[in-house]
């Protein structure tokens, strides 16, 4: 038995159990540390807790708790390099892509800290006036993925805090030990139950999402788990926040020139090893710039270090856990049976670690696998396209509507065509901008609700309109 260095925080206190898991490196298979597994005895406590404190929590001043969230970001400042090294070692990034998801948590708490939801005087007439107002719901349960663990769980427990919940928080059991870290830290700084981490696996998440003392659930995850979640959640009709999947197209335009766009393009496709809802997953190139465009992504792509995120200028690391990594190898094998041509990649060393180097696909047919699954790892379809209006129709042909891009010198052409794409999100020239203050959410099958900016915050509220009348 390894050491369990993190303990859940239930009510305030560092909680361990009599049943552990183990956290492993990616990029090594080694066994980092073991970690708590809930019981449905310490969730009940969590929740209990978070009841319990919500009252208080619900009537603390507005400015209290945006210090509170600021505290929270010093916690994580002041901790940032160890925060850097943990999420490298549990998750498989490289040293970039931890430095900008540590940086995005401080940001995070520091930016909802300053969101307000003003009430909103609708009506003042005579001796009537009608104002509505948002209230926070209570207990708020988050579920969080693995491939941004630190940073997702931010996104909720800013907005859950500031509007005056109180969170129960399950982290994924493939990547718990930044946010149990996180959890532990924050006690110094929250009242008793206003926070809770609880640890676990699947069971854990369906107790979470069934809990008749929770109010809201907010997921990030699969559309498949994001669709257990959400009939979970009918049983007293919790709010619902979800943020599932993608197959997000990537549009290129034929006026583009592709030595300029393909770095752009690359991260776009394969940022954290593609394990990215808003990966550019089909990427349509039109053909009279088709091959051009190939090569330089094959050049681009083949000075990219692949490795383990605590070498030296590793840019991409393994994928986070051996599920997902036999998902990808099936893909790749389902391709090569298919005799799909391989610009690069396709093939899948013997060493350790779940790596999968950078794959891209020539033209496959537009109902392959590796086209209308979402990968969720480092495989890309290059698509040939002649005319708009089909490529709008194809990048559309899709159960998802997360994100998508166009890229274009005629910027104004390239409006027009992401106006017409069903997605949440659409970057023009740019991939994978965020902010605490733009609206972010899936559309179809993508998801349900928003996270992030004044419409995100109003998630997790209730509204309610008070009306009132002076008595003669």
């Amino acid at each position: 038995m390894s050491e369990v260095p993190y303990a859940m925080s239930i009510n305030g206190q560092r909680v361990f159990s009599g049943e552990t898991a183990q956290a492993i490196n990616p990029a090594t298979e080694q066994l980092i540390c073991d970690f708590p597994m809930a019981s449905r005895e310490h969730l009940e406590a969590a929740v209990a807790a978070a009841k319990a404190a919500f009252p208080a929590w619900a009537a603390t001043p507005v400015e209290a708790r945006q210090r509170s969230l600021e505290a929270l970001a010093d916690v994580i400042e002041q901790n940032q390099e160890a925060f850097i090294e943990l999420l490298i070692t549990e998750q498989g990034k490289g040293r970039g892509g931890a430095e900008w998801e540590i940086g995005g948590a401080i940001h995070w708490c520091r930016e909802i800290a300053k969101q307000r939801l003003e009430e909103e005087v609708v009506l003042r007439q005579g001796d009537e006036e009608v104002v509505t107002r948002h209230t926070p719901i209570g207990v708020v349960g988050a579920i969080t993925p693995w491939n941004f663990p630190l940073l997702l769980a931010v996104w909720k427990i800013a907005p859950a805090l500031m509007t005056g919940n109180t969170l129960v928080l399950k982290p994924s059991p493939f990547t718990p030990l930044c946010t149990l870290w996180f959890g532990e830290l924050a006690q110094a700084v929250l009242p008793a139950g206003v926070f809770n981490v609880v640890s676990g696996g699947n069971e854990l998440g369906q107790w979470l999402t069934e809990h008749p003392d929770i109010g809201k659930i907010s997921f990030t995850g699969s559309t498949s788990t994001g669709r257990r979640v959400m009939q979970s959640a009918a049983s007293n009709l919790k709010r619902l926040t979800l943020e599932l999947g993608g197959n997000d197209p990537a549009i290129v335009l034929p006026d583009v020139d592709p030595k300029a766009v393909a770095k752009d393009l690359f991260w776009a496709s394969f940022a954290n090893s593609a394990q990215f809802c808003v990966a550019s997953k089909r990427l349509y190139i039109h053909e009279d710039i088709y091959d051009e465009l190939a090569r330089e992504l094959v050049a681009y792509a083949q000075g990219v270090k692949l490795g383990n995120g605590m070498e030296p200028d590793t840019e991409l690391g393994p994928l986070q856990n051996r599920m997902q990594y036999e998902k990808v190898c099936d893909l790749l094998e389902d391709s090569r049976r298919a005799g799909h041509r391989f610009l690069i990649g396709g093939e899948v060393g013997s060493g350790p670690g779940f790596f999968i180097p950078v794959t891209l696909i020539d033209n496959p047919p537009e109902d392959s696998r590796c086209v209308v699954e979402e990968a969720f790892g480092p495989v890309l379809p290059l698509l040939k396209y002649r005319d708009l209006d089909d490529v709008i129709a194809r990048a559309n042909d899709t159960p998802y509507g997360l994100a998508a891009s166009v890229w274009g010198r005629d910027v104004q052409a390239a409006e027009r065509v992401a106006r017409r794409i069903e997605a949440g999100t659409v970057w023009i020239n740019q991939a994978h901008v965020f902010s605490p203050g733009f609206a972010f959410g899936g559309h179809k099958q993508s998801g349900l609700g928003i996270e992030n900016s004044l419409h995100g915050l109003a998630e997790y509220t209730n509204m309610q309109t008070l009306m009132r009348k002076v008595l003669p």
